[in-house]
């Protein structure tokens, strides 16, 4: 066994050292690379061998090839046979170790090229190996991934690295790029040096090295990870750059999964190099919106680079070695990483990681102001989207980082702002970390004074996002907090300020005292900014709804004022007093009216009173319930006294309040102050205006104040100090007020007085009254004693003095005061008589309604105080009289003084008993209930009776109106009236009159009126009252109007509107709404509710208190909805104004719910497309409108079944007869257009199909067929937006939809291009044509078509091809067949297999628009037709290709030729392989075509182009094209001269005349065929174009002369051929006849043929018929023919003799009969004629003499010569001498040289006579003066020869 395996190493041996001797012989490197490629793997398998000697040979040997290798780069090594070889799995480990090393020296020698093939090798290679080995793998493959090629499409088979099953190797790979990403360009990694920052804990760790001998890795690497990206030979940068690159376009190409790539493209968008940064940042870009930011693995990723190692113990307790141990990246990575945390919720949650990096770039070692910036941004970011249980851990840290930088770092103040942005936003999401520590509130105001003012801003926001931490402030901490304002609320800067008065208001209760406190005092801050909103917080009514109500509470009245009173007190004892002229305020005059207006609010709030507006006569309604609650303030005082009471020793909060007023209203003054002040003084005068009897002179100051409003209240205030006192004190006060109202220095001071003397006076009658009523001895009371009654009576007198007063201001304080007096009593004046009495105070007032010279305010003055005189006084006298007189004084347009006389007429007709006497400040309307003793003098039911019986029915309408709003007074005041009760019918039927009125003001006070009429009612009044309304409105019955002389017909701007029932139509509209829901008395609600006159918001109309009213309505109301809301929905839209505004107000009552459309909407819409087409403009205009409104931005998915019908229905609408239901209808269709073409969006889906699906057969039959253009218009921009936005949905449809839309090209098309192109000429026509067709296929709807052609297949087809053949063969305009065309052609290109079954259809439509008269239709067709053939079957092509040569041969008309012409030409052009398969059939036909005859007219030469271009681009040169076709050629020119038509015949002559001329001699039997067809075509009479045959034979026989000679059966003999010819020249026709002689001379020519007999006798009469001697007679025809047949005579000549010449036979016989008569022939004609006919004549003796037989030896006869040389000689001299045409001379000179060369030959000189010579030596002689040298030479040689014979 030894032995064996002893042998078996030898030979092991032996194989070796042959292995040897090969590398040593190998002298090139060539031979070295094949044995190394051959050898190397199998010698590295002996490596595996037991033997230790075969291994130490093996080892040899490799370490003398690497010594050769390693200094011969270019040597290539086996790497492929290497890799196989490594990832043998039976391999020893010591191979694989050899081999690798062998494959990473050989891999980076390869060619780019084979490196890419055998990358992904590599990667296989990899799997299962040990670490370094996978390293040293992929340190090989990532340079070569720069030049890897990726296929576009990224599909998994075609992907050349298939990763996807390598899970394990796809993560070394991401690793190994990742460090090579990180590494940064140049970096040595030097062994010695020691790890500077490694900490000392692990150097006692357990590794051998130890940790402090590590050097430091690059950023974000290990040592280990540098290591292995160095490697054995390290990259360059340059490479370094490449690789990272490489790595790029790997991760592009989707190698690998997305996201595990993802860090590596941040990472190196961060790279240093721009083109690694560049090519990685787009990357990133695109696939930004793939990229889950949320997903974990890549945010745990970018979180771990950039964190590096952080050591923390790992799970299994180890330490990381330190060799593996990560650093973090540069700041520059940190800077891309960051950015893209920001993106990532996940981020935000993840904790550790978020908050290590925010501390990392807030304070790490390597930060920078843009790290910072972003980790401020990430705080912001945590703060905005970590969800509540993440936060909570993070919010201490993240405050603490906050503050720590804000205390800290101070550069940047945009920095700076961020982070106090970012408190703020921490506070807003983790309040309770901020409520226990105010320190930071003040940390932050700090900052506030004091920072940068770009900083400000964000502190300003930051503090006002902490406001919400603190509103649960208790204890300590609210006082602190208190503190804490109120310091910074004195400050400087405005922001402080600011933000100092948004935490009183938030974070303090509404009823918290000192924070009001603070809010007052900034509410009188000179800035707008602070006292704007510390006003706003203060004057928050709890008004406005009722939820707030409960919660809004403000301070106790008592509680307040004290508070208010101790700063008060305390304030003007520091600098903070106000200094105003003398006096000394606590506050200033802006925080002082605030306070006094509070403290007013506080008072209501505790009298419990909700303050409602801040409106004087509003508060005033609440006086009597403050009064109640000042009275028990006042009983219960002593009781409340606070221990903090003032100097002055008052303690009563009532009293400190006046005290406050008091100080203001001195100090500054103001209405509100003054206000307060009365309505504290008069709600409880016996207490508290006594205090005020010895400040009398300071109350009369204030009224001498400059503001009217200001001296009435002052005088009002008088009145009720003056009240409290008696006997002479009241005396001397009434009488000083009547001096000074006497005193005319200053009207102010008299108007004060005036007021005060009235109202004094009023008071002083009121309290007589009571006194009376409590029925005591007057005598006894020293009060009301006669003197004081005499006092009483001349101050009225006094007032009254005054009504005529110059100054309106005193007149009407008048008026006022003697109103106050009346209201309070009877007048103290008489009643008649002369004087001041109560009639003459009635009259003058009465006087002054009317008068134009009142002011406004007069006169609603006086009315007031007319109206109040019944009410003081029972047995007024003239109360009737003041009724009528009100009554009477209706003016126009004085709507507002009818509501007041409304009121004034109320308070008279009820007298003693009105409301009106009751003092306003003690008791409210609702309270009041008239004295018991009091005289009653009630007039209503005669007023009724005047208003309801004489007013209403007024044929005046401003009297009407006046009258319905004073009916309205008197059932609103006097509802519970008894007259008023019983009356119910007849004032409701009154106001139904008023109803019908044309203004809107009437009808509003009408309708308001029936509604106040039927609450009043009983049940049974109620259904009387319906039912009689109902009948009046829907009957349109009204009562008339006595028209009388002063009836005012037309009211200024009404006219124009009918004065029909037009104005009732509003309340129709309500009343049938409500039988509509079969309840008639809904109508009142209806009523209710359409309230939308401006009159009821003005303070007259507010209280009626319809508001109230119609909240009632709205609720009865609720149930009947779903009946209502279609109905008013429309109604909304009304064109009629009046009810558009009633029914929107009934809608806003009604319908406060957003989403009530929504869910009405299917009732709504039934509603409007039923109304659509009502029989009332108004209503289909609404329904149009409405329509337009109901479908803007809604989903319609359950309406898609309506669709076609709306569409249907408005198309009908759009063409209605009047004008603005047509607009609305377009505008409704324009929206329904929109929102159509939004649903039908693939994205919706299933609704996007059906809407498709019910749309567009609609849209196609109804719309784009529709006779009115607007709808036609909009169908078809509908139609072509579905289709954008449809895309694949439009296939099923397409069948439909193209052939609609190509028939809507010529549709829709302006119909004057039609009737232009009637008009235009030929050529004009043609190109407008092809601009209308060019504009038809750019139109939309061809752009449509074009869309759904994309997504056309078979399923398809087979119904759209059908449709296009029938549109092709009878559609009408030039669209529709020019689109019909294209679409053929497209469909070719898109689905061409799909397309042969249907070719021949189509094919067969298109050759019906081949021959249409239309130019550019014809051409549009034969474009398609090109395309068509290429998909078609072979056989349809053939048998288009004979239908179309049919009509060539066949079809005279010049359309078919042209047709034929222009669809070869495109067959050629677009389907050339086509052409060439049938070129049998089409080449022929080209080339007959080519030869076409042109008409002189008509350029048609471009058909012979095309025909042309078709014949050359398809034969190999026309010689060669004609050989290969012969067969077919002659077939097809014979067919032609057999046509029926001449100019084909002559046509198929020319192209036969062609074939002989290019092939120059045509072979049996085609020469026969051809000749046979000419002379066939040749007989019979003479038609236009037979020359061309004539031609066509003398080509033939000259051309095939030789062919000729040989007998051929079925071929013409020669013979045959000249008896034809000769028998045309026998023909009359001129021009035939020159042509058929010419012919004859040349096939005489070509055949040698002699005859000359039968010839000359047809020639030479021709020539002696146009002698000069025979043309001298001449006919007097017209110039012109002569002229014409001048030419012809001489082209006849010319020809004559050239044929003579040509015909000239080579016959001594024939010559000798002929010769002399031919010389003088010609010679005769040499002397007389013009010197065309001479050149013809010369030429031919040239011809003559050439063929002379004489002048040849054995022919010679001299006689004869000599005769016919000196006949010549005789007669060319002429020529010889003449002087004008050298051409002449030219070939005279030619003969003589002929003849001289000819004579030589023969030497038959003696023939030449002297003569001869003589006259030739002459003329030669002549000749050497000659102009030309040539000539000059020629003539002298000749000469000379002549001489020489001498």
């Amino acid at each position: 066994m030894a032995a064996a395996a002893a042998s078996a190493s030898q030979d092991e041996l032996n194989q070796l050292e042959r292995v040897f001797l090969r590398l040593g012989h190998a002298e090139t490197d060539e031979q070295l690379q094949n044995i190394i490629s051959k050898f190397l793997p199998p010698v590295l398998l002996k490596l595996s061998s037991t033997q230790e000697g075969v291994r130490k040979k093996v080892m040899e040997l490799l370490v003398h090839l690497n010594k050769r290798i390693k200094s011969r780069p270019k040597i290539q090594l086996p790497v492929e046979t290497l890799l196989v070889q490594y990832q043998d799995p039976a391999a020893v480990s010591f191979v694989t170790n050899f081999t690798i090393i062998y494959v990473k020296m050989g891999y980076p020698r390869l060619p780019v090229e084979k490196q890419c093939e055998l990358a992904p090798t590599l990667l296989t290679a990899m799997e299962g190996k040990p670490q370094p080995q996978q390293d040293s793998l992929m340190h090989l493959l990532i340079p070569t991934l720069f030049h890897m090629k990726y296929p576009v499409e990224s599909s998994k088979s075609a992907s050349p690295f298939n990763l996807a099953e390598k899970p394990k190797t796809v993560q070394l790979l991401l690793d190994f790029m990742l460090d090579v990403l990180l590494m940064p360009y140049g970096y040595v990694l030097n062994e010695s040096q020691s790890r500077q920052n490694s900490s000392s804990g692990q150097s006692s760790s357990s590794n051998s090295g130890g940790g402090s001998g590590i050097p430091q890795p690059p950023p974000g690497m290990s040592f280990y990870a540098a290591k292995r990206v160095i490697g054995d030979n390290p990259w360059t940068p340059e490479q370094l750059e490449q690789c990272k690159l490489g790595i790029v376009k790997f991760i592009e190409a989707e190698q690998v999964p997305e996201l595990e790539a993802v860090l590596h493209l941040v990472i190196a968008s961060s790279d240093t190099r721009h083109s690694v940064a560049t090519a990685a940042d787009l990357e990133l870009k695109s696939k930004q919106s793939l990229i889950d930011w949320n997903n974990p693995a890549i945010i745990n990723k970018m979180y771990k680079v950039y964190l590096g190692d952080i050591p923390l113990k790992t799970k299994e307790g180890a330490v990381l070695k330190p060799e593996l141990k990560r650093d973090p990246v540069s700041t520059r990575v940190k800077l891309k990483i960051v950015p893209h945390l920001l993106r990532s919720r996940q981020a935000a949650e993840t904790f550790p990681a978020n908050i290590q990096v925010v501390y990392d770039g807030l304070f790490g070692t390597n930060t920078n102001s843009k790290l910072r910036t972003l980790s401020l941004q990430f705080v912001h970011h945590i703060c905005i989207t970590c969800p509540e249980i993440k936060i909570k851990p993070l919010g201490p840290m993240l405050l603490n980082g906050l503050t720590k930088l804000i205390n800290e770092y101070k550069e940047d103040p945009k920095l700076l702002s961020m982070a106090y942005s970012a408190v703020g936003k921490l506070s807003s999401r983790m309040p309770h970390l901020f409520t226990k520590d105010i320190a930071l509130v003040q940390q932050l105001f700090e900052a506030l004074c004091k920072e940068e003012p770009e900083t400000r801003l964000a502190i300003q926001e930051a503090l006002s996002m902490m406001v919400g931490a603190y509103s649960t402030l208790e204890g300590a901490q609210r006082t602190l907090m208190e503190a804490l304002v109120a310091s910074y609320l004195i400050k400087p800067e405005v922001q402080v300020r600011q933000v100092a008065v948004k935490f009183a208001s938030t974070v303090f209760p509404s009823d918290h005292i000192p924070s009001r406190y603070l809010l007052l005092l900034a509410a009188g801050d000179p800035r707008e900014e602070v006292h704007g909103e510390a006003q706003r917080v203060l004057r928050c009514l709890p008004g406005r709804n009722r939820k707030e109500n409960a919660s809004k509470q403000m301070p106790s009245f008592p509680e307040m004022v004290y508070y208010i009173q101790e700063k008060a007190s305390h304030r003007m004892k520091t600098p903070a007093k106000y200094m105003t002229g003398t006096t000394v305020l606590p506050f200033n005059p802006a925080a002082f009216g605030e306070i006094v207006l509070y403290l007013r609010t506080c008072l209501a709030h505790s009298a419990g009173v909700v303050p409602t507006s801040q409106s004087l006569a509003d508060m005033q309604d609440h006086a009597p319930a403050i009064g109640r609650y000042i009275r028990t303030l006042m009983s219960g005082s002593q009781a409340t006294s606070s221990s903090s009471s003032s100097k002055s020793g008052e303690t009563n909060p009532v009293q400190i309040y006046i005290g406050l007023l008091q100080q203001l209203l001195a100090g500054v003054g103001g209405l509100p102050v003054m206000y307060c002040l009365l309505e504290a003084v008069s709600v409880y005068p016996e207490k508290l205006a006594a205090k005020f009897v010895d400040k009398t002179e300071w109350i009369k100051s204030l009224m001498n104040s400059s503001k009217e409003e200001m001296r009435e209240l002052a005088a009002l205030f008088y009145s009720v100090v003056v009240s409290t006192v008696s006997g002479n004190e009241l005396k001397s006060m009434i009488e000083q007020l009547i001096k000074t109202t006497k005193d005319n220095h200053s009207p102010e001071i008299q108007h004060g007085s005036l007021l005060a003397l009235g109202f004094t006076v009023g008071r002083y009658l009121a309290k007589k009254k009571m006194r009376m009523a409590e029925q005591q001895d007057l005598e006894t009371n020293a009060d009301f004693l006669p003197d004081q009654e005499e006092l009483i009576q001349s101050a009225t007198e006094t007032i009254g003095s005054f009504l005529d007063s110059t100054s309106p201001l005193l007149a009407i304080a008048a008026c006022t005061a003697l109103g106050e007096i009346g209201r309070n009593g009877p007048l103290p004046i008489p009643s008649e008589g002369s004087g001041f009495t109560k009639l003459h105070l009635v009259e003058s007032l009465l006087n002054r309604i009317p008068s134009s010279k009142e002011t406004n305010k007069m006169k609603e003055r006086a009315i007031q105080t007319l109206g109040y005189f019944p009410v003081g006084d029972g047995d007024f006298p003239h109360q009737k009289l003041l009724l009528q007189g009100l009554m009477d004084s209706v003016e126009a347009k004085q709507i507002e003084l009818q509501f007041t006389i409304g009121e004034a007429i109320t308070s008279a007709a009820v007298g003693t008993s009105s409301v009106a006497a009751r003092d306003a400040w003690l008791v409210t309307e609702e309270e009041y209930t008239p004295p018991a003793g009091a005289k009653v003098n009630d007039v209503v039911p005669w007023v009724l009776d005047v208003i309801l019986n004489k007013h209403i029915v007024s044929p005046n309408p401003h009297v009407r109106q006046a009258a319905c709003i004073w009916l309205l007074s008197l059932v609103r005041k006097l509802s519970i009236h008894k007259e008023v009760k019983s009356h119910l019918k007849e004032i409701q039927s009154a106001f139904v009159s008023v109803l019908s009125e044309n203004d809107e003001l009437s009808q509003d006070v009408a309708s308001k009126g029936l509604g106040l009429v039927y609450e009043l009612g009983n049940e049974q009044d109620q259904q009387e009252l319906v039912s009689t309304l109902v009948e009046t409105l829907m009957t349109g019955k009204r009562a008339k109007h006595e028209v009388s002389g002063e009836t005012v017909v037309f009211q200024g701007g009404s006219l124009g509107k009918t004065p029909d029932g037009q104005g009732l139509s509003t309340y129709k509209e309500l009343c049938s709404l409500a039988s509509d829901l079969s309840q008639p008395d809904l109508v009142y609600k209806f009523m209710n509710l359409a309230n939308h006159h401006a009159m009821w918001n003005s303070r007259k109309g507010a209280a009626f208190g319809f508001n109230v009213i119609a909240t009632r309505a709205g609720e009865q109301l609720a149930p009947f909805l779903p009946q209502l809301v279609p109905r008013l929905y429309r109604y909304q839209f009304d064109p009629n104004l009046g009810i558009r505004q009633a029914m929107t107000s009934i809608w806003n009552a009604l319908v406060t719910d957003k989403s009530t459309v929504d869910k009405y909407l299917k009732e709504i819409l039934q509603d409007l497309v039923k109304n659509l087409t009502s029989n009332m403009w108004r209503v289909r205009e609404s329904s149009c409108l409405a329509l337009n409104d109901l479908l803007r931005g809604r989903p319609l998915d359950d309406i898609i079944d309506k669709l076609p019908e709306i569409w249907e229905t408005l198309f009908r609408v759009q063409d209605d007869i009047k004008e603005s239901v047509r607009k609305a209808a377009e505008l409704a269709l324009k929206t329904l257009s929109k929102v159509c073409v939004k649903m039908c969006d693939p994205a919706k889906g299933a609704a996007g199909q059906r809407t498709i699906a019910v749309l567009l057969p609609c849209l196609l039959d109804k719309g784009m067929m529709s006779p009115v253009t607007e709808v036609r218009a909009l169908s078809i921009n509908t139609l072509v937006k579905i289709s954008k936005s449809a895309g694949a949905m439009l296939k099923p449809h397409a069948p439909k939809l193209i052939p609609a839309l190509l028939e809507s090209l010529s549709v829709l098309e302006p119909q004057v291009l039609n009737y232009l192109s009637l008009r235009a000429t030929d050529q004009e026509k043609a190109a407008m044509d092809s601009a209308r067709l060019s504009a038809a296929k750019s139109s939309p709807m061809m752009e449509t078509i074009n869309m759904c052609l994309q997504y056309l297949d078979v399923s398809v087809l087979g119904e759209l091809v059908p449709r296009l053949c029938e549109l092709i063969r009878s559609g009408v305009g030039l669209g529709t067949k020019g689109g019909c065309a294209s679409v053929i052609v497209s469909l070719t290109t898109q689905c061409p297999q799909d397309l042969t079954p249907y070719s021949g259809k189509l094919m067969s439509a298109l050759l019906s628009g081949l021959t249409d008269r239309n130019s550019v239709i014809q051409k549009s067709c034969a474009f398609a037709m090109g395309h068509l053939v290429r998909t078609s079957r072979d056989s349809s092509t053939e048998k288009l290709l004979q239908k179309l040569n049919g009509w060539y041969m066949e079809k005279e008309e010049p359309i078919y030729k042209t047709s034929c012409a222009l669809t070869v030409h495109a067959i050629g052009r677009y389907s050339p392989d086509v052409l060439k398969n049938h070129a049998k059939e089409v080449l022929p036909l080209a080339f007959l075509g080519m030869h076409e005859i042109t008409d002189e007219e008509k350029a048609e030469k471009e058909e012979c182009n095309l025909w042309t271009e078709v014949w050359q681009e398809n034969v190999p040169g026309s010689f060669g094209g004609i050989r290969l076709y012969l067969q077919e050629l002659i077939t097809i020119t014979q067919k032609a001269l057999q046509s029926q038509s001449w100019k084909m015949k002559a046509q198929g002559a020319i192209a036969m005349a062609s074939i002989a001329k290019q092939t120059s001699s045509l072979v049996p039997p085609y020469l026969g065929m051809i000749l046979a067809a000419l002379l066939q075509g040749l007989a019979g009479r003479t038609w236009a174009g037979k020359e061309e045959l004539l031609k066509a034979i003398a080509c033939v026989v000259t051309a095939c002369s030789a062919q000729l000679e040989k007998p051929v059966p079925n071929q013409p003999s020669t013979n045959e051929i000249l008896q034809a010819v000769l028998k045309e020249c026998c023909k009359e026709n001129l021009k035939y006849k020159i042509v058929a002689i010419n012919c004859a001379a040349d096939v005489l020519k070509a055949t040698k043929e002699d005859r000359f007999q039968e010839f000359s006798d047809i020639v030479i009469p021709l020539i002696k018929k146009n002698s000069p001697e025979s043309t001298g007679i001449r006919t007097a025809k017209n110039e012109d023919e002569n002229e014409k047949e001048k030419e012809l005579q001489l082209e006849c000549l010319l020809g004559a003799f050239e044929s003579l010449g040509k015909a000239w036979p080579r016959n001594v016989e024939t010559q000798r009969c002929y010769r002399q008569e031919l010389c003088k022939l010609m010679c005769e004609r040499l002397k007389l004629s013009t010197w065309k006919v001479q050149l013809g004549v010369l030429q031919s003796m040239n011809a003559f003499f050439q063929g002379l037989m004489l002048l040849e030896e054995e022919h010679a006869d001299p006689e004869a010569l000599a005769e016919i040389l000196l006949e010549t000689c005789k007669s060319i001299t002429y020529s010889l001498e003449n002087k004008t045409y050298s051409s002449v001379r030219t070939e005279a000179l030619s003969v003589i040289e002929l003849l001289l060369k000819k004579l030589e030959e023969s030497k038959q000189w003696e023939s030449l006579t002297s003569e001869c010579r003589v006259l030739l030596i002459e003329s030669l002689a002549t000749m050497e003066t000659d102009s030309r040298p040539e000539l000059q030479e020629k003539a002298s040689l000749l000469k000379k020869t002549l001489e020489n014979l001498e």
